[in-house]
């Protein structure tokens, strides 16, 4: 029951971008397509799933002192290998994210769910909340992403749905 309230927890009461109104930036920046919306949002879910639950693992080893020099640590390495993936085999939408994958390795919500979740819990309800959270992003940052492009473009996911003859010009 637990691990369900952890999951669900990020899916709306603790929403990173409705609720806690943290990852805006690249929020703002790639929902220029619907398509950049998920690929960001599976972006940040892997490296906060896998981020949480290695922090998770190493929470009793990993001293005070250090302890956000070393999620840094771990969230980059995640970042690289998301980073790394999307130039060799997504080498088009690589190029559109540009600077923004890279940057998750700063991104508010997966240093604070490191920080005031995963270096709390086990591994188990460290994933659940990575996941939660993940995918309440992913969610959020997918809807704003559907608005702009159908109000910018007139097509979703690159479907043209909107008639070409509409001005969407302002006067």
């Amino acid at each position: 029951m637990q691990l369900f309230k952890d999951f669900i927890n990020g899916l709306w009461n603790e929403n990173p971008i409705f609720r806690m109104v943290i990852g805006i930036c690249s929020a703002l920046a790639v929902t220029t397509s619907a398509n950049n919306g998920i690929a960001m949002g599976m972006a940040l879910t892997f490296v906060l799933t896998c981020s949480s639950i290695f922090i998770s693992l190493l929470r009793h080893i990993i001293p005070d002192k250090v302890r956000i020099p070393c999620y840094i640590i771990v969230v980059a390495t995640f970042t690289t290998v998301v980073d790394l993936f999307m130039k060799a085999y997504f080498p088009s939408l690589y190029e559109v994210m540009g600077i923004f994958i890279p940057l998750i390795v700063v991104n508010c919500i997966v240093l604070a769910r490191a920080e005031a979740f995963a270096s709390k819990v086990g591994p188990v309800r460290a994933a659940a909340d990575a996941l939660g959270m993940g995918l309440g992003y992913t969610w959020a940052i997918t809807l704003i992403s559907m608005i702009r492009e159908l109000m910018g473009a007139g097509t979703l996911f690159g479907y043209q749905v909107m008639s070409d003859s509409l001005d969407r010009k302002s006067t």
